[in-house]
């Protein structure tokens, strides 16, 4: 079962992670000013991580509605995906990879982890680099 990790920046904002059952990091989310926000990125991540896949990698593409992720490929010609809202605002990113079907796989496992991942709230716990 999957957990979105809420994180503090260090410019002060407020940001999440999906992480997979596996303890892999499967989604990122925009910086966000104030924790309250935040939650409401989460909730609207669970609630359209089951959207369609927009592949922009082929050609000629149907260009669908929202929500939905978008397939891409970035400078380095590798795959990414962002999942667009209803609202047209981008609400989690993921990593690069090197083939299309890492990236669908990846977009797969949001979609069964994110729906019912608890809430884990780590913004609260002091990072201090150097002490035992």
């Amino acid at each position: 079962m999957g957990k979105f990790v809420i994180n503090r920046t260090k410019d002060g904002g407020f940001k999440f992670n999906l992480v997979a059952g596996n303890g892999e990091i499967i989604a990122t989310s925009e910086v966000y000013t104030q924790k309250p926000k935040c939650k409401v990125g989460i909730a609207s991540v669970q609630k359209n991580s089951k959207a369609e896949i927009e592949n922009q990698t082929e050609g000629k593409y149907v260009e669908l509605s929202r929500p939905k992720y978008q397939v891409y490929k970035d400078k380095k010609g590798e795959f990414r995906f962002r999942l667009i809202a209803t609202n047209g605002r981008i609400i989690a990113t993921g990593e690069s990879y090197k083939s299309l079907s890492g990236c669908i796989n990846c977009i797969k496992s949001i979609a069964s982890n994110a729906p019912d991942a608890k809430i884990v709230d780590e913004s609260l716990i002091r990072k201090t680099a150097g002490k035992k």
